[in-house]
């Protein structure tokens, strides 16, 4: 029997989805945990995933908007001959929502659900939401066990702030416990003594013509470049110490707006005709903005693995490194940023460990971290900018990147380079800093 496709709810205001792309061509097989299909909403965009194996048909056109919990598409096991579905893939409005209350005279008839529900709850409550006549009062436009919604209402949670892992998105009990876990282990905002004063630039000695800008990552500093600086030092090169990192002072940044107004101030004062920029993960993010917001002062960009082009981060990895407070607990973090592990050498982690010894520096990085990514997603959408800048711009990612997914470059537009390395992590410029070199100096 072929598994079902819904459009999840990703959002707590979601009704509906819109197929922005599929990254899987009708009649192609995928894997569960492939990449399957773009979805945007009001807010927000997101990859999601396939849920099983399978080959896909029946799927709705990209431009759809989808109600919740409506099938997007079918998965046919190998060889399995493509059956027309009862319920067609369809606009807002076109097909009956799966939300909808079942009838007594309806269960009988009604298909099975195609993927067992991953919340094995007593049959007494595990039924449909027509098992709980409370829903159907309601009218909540939501799927839910009678069990999770008990523990919703002993706890206070909102359901609708929650996604099912049940069959069509069913919320179950195990989905109410794991938001609530969640809920009661979250840290608190971190709070720093906050500080005054404009950003650390550094300048490299000799080089001619124009200058290259580079600006480093979260939980970095501008010394992060020194892999690649020998290939780029035909050329001036500047350093910029984000707030709170490196030599610059600890500010308080509300917004990430306001991260790239202080970012912008800091180049500005430089007084550059013109500069080639390059960034790496948050500073790939900012350099982006930046070429946005001042593209005459920008020759060319160059983008390691920047945030800002999908919502998926690891933020138990940048929690982690931003709670570190010894080498033996930082070391595990600042190995998730590298495919090949024997690079984080124990030296390396007390190196590292070094530069942060500050509580205060730790803190302000931890209140950046819960503005830029809260929840564990990022905050930051610049796929639009991406869109807009038109000077000479490359993408370099890692493959096995697992701090942001490599796919996010796959949204660039088709004149901008992009450069994606196998068996390298979030750090190419450390990883694989011959190759980047010779990709930033091409550029230049």
């Amino acid at each position: 029997m072929p598994i079902e496709v819904i459009m999840p709810k990703v959002d707590m205001d979601m009704t509906s989805g819109k197929i922005a792309v599929w990254h899987v061509a009708e009649g192609e097989a995928v894997a569960k945990g492939d990449p399957l299909f773009d979805i945007e909403t009001a807010k927000a965009a997101m990859e999601i995933e396939a849920p099983g194996d399978g080959v896909l048909h029946f799927a709705a056109p990209e431009g759809s908007e989808i109600a919740i919990g409506q099938p997007v598409a079918w998965l046919y096991a190998a060889g399995e001959k493509p059956v027309e579905p009862p319920q067609r893939p369809g606009g807002v409005g076109t097909s009956p929502a799966a939300d909808q209350p079942v009838g007594p005279d309806d269960r009988q008839s009604a298909a099975p659900d195609p993927v067992p529900a991953a919340d094995p709850e007593p049959a007494h409550e595990a039924g449909a939401l027509a098992d709980d006549p409370a829903a159907a009062e309601t009218g909540e436009g939501f799927r839910a066990t009678p069990r999770a919604r008990s523990l919703a209402r002993e706890s206070g949670l909102d359901l609708r702030g929650l996604s099912g892992t049940g069959p069509r998105g069913r919320i179950q009990g195990e989905d109410v416990r794991s938001a609530l876990q969640t809920t009661r282990t979250a840290p608190a905002p971190a709070r720093f003594a906050a500080e005054t004063g404009p950003l650390a630039v550094t300048r490299s000695k000799g080089g001619t013509g124009t200058p290259v800008v580079l600006i480093h990552g979260f939980a970095s500093d501008a010394m992060s470049w020194a892999p690649i600086e020998g290939a780029l030092k035909q050329r001036p090169l500047i350093r910029i110490d984000l707030p709170g990192h490196g030599k610059s002072p600890k500010l308080r940044i509300p917004s990430f707006r306001d991260l790239v107004k202080v970012l912008r101030e800091a180049f500005d004062a430089l007084s550059l005709e013109t500069a080639h920029l390059v960034g790496h993960s948050l500073g790939g993010a900012l350099a982006l903005a930046l070429a946005d917001t001042r593209p005459k002062s920008v020759s060319t960009l160059t983008l390691i693995a920047p945030a800002g082009l999908g919502a998926e981060v690891n933020g138990a990895a940048l929690l982690g490194i931003g709670n570190a407070t010894r080498p033996e607990s930082l070391g595990p973090w600042l190995r998730t940023l590298v495919a090949d592990e024997r690079l984080v050498t124990d030296s390396y982690v007390r190196l590292a460990m070094a530069a942060r010894s500050d509580p205060n520096l730790r803190a302000a990085q931890l209140a950046m971290a819960d503005m830029l990514f809260p929840d564990g997603v990022q905050a930051i959408d610049l796929r639009a900018a991406l869109e807009r800048v038109e000077m000479p711009t490359r993408v370099i990612w890692g493959r096995q990147d697992a701090i942001i997914p490599w796919r996010h470059a796959l949204r660039a537009p088709g004149r901008v380079g992009l450069h994606l390395f196998d068996g390298i992590g979030h750090m190419p410029q450390m990883e694989a800093s011959d190759e980047v070199g010779k990709i930033i100096r091409s550029n230049l």
